[in-house]
């Protein structure tokens, strides 16, 4: 790695750290309401966070300039998709750690960011950010 991607790896991890306190806010305040509502949680925090890691990573991370709304929707439906496969492999394995593991609903989401902090980083500075 040059220091070029060691900078916007740090950078993302920035964002990526918002976007977690965001998230798990979300997904604490739906458990806390009831913990039947973990998945719910799950979800609205994952919508909230990629939105708010959009934003972030466009100007802070890598420096995305857009040609106009097209190009920054295509962008935006890219981070989505990206984040999306992540999330599909982070809905699997919260249901394996907590439905069938009964790992406690606190931990496994936690546990969940080794896996996907480097996959998100690789899609979004290969495809989503390409220049």
């Amino acid at each position: 790695m040059n220091k070029k991607n060691i900078t916007e790896f740090l950078k993302f991890g920035i964002v990526g750290a918002s976007n977690t306190i965001i998230s798990l806010a979300i997904y604490y305040l739906f458990i806390w309401v009831d913990p039947g509502y973990y998945m719910a949680g799950n979800v609205v925090g994952w919508i909230v966070s990629v939105a708010n890691s959009f934003v972030w990573n466009s100007k802070f991370v890598f420096s995305a300039h857009f040609s106009g709304i097209k190009s920054v929707l295509i962008a935006l439906l890219r981070s989505y998709i990206s984040y999306g496969g992540v999330f599909v492999v982070t809905f699997g394995l919260l249901f394996l750690q907590v439905d069938i593991l009964h790992w406690p609903v606190e931990i496994a989401p936690i546990i969940n960011l080794i896996i996907t902090v480097p996959v998100n980083f690789i899609l979004n500075k290969m495809w989503t950010f390409r220049k």
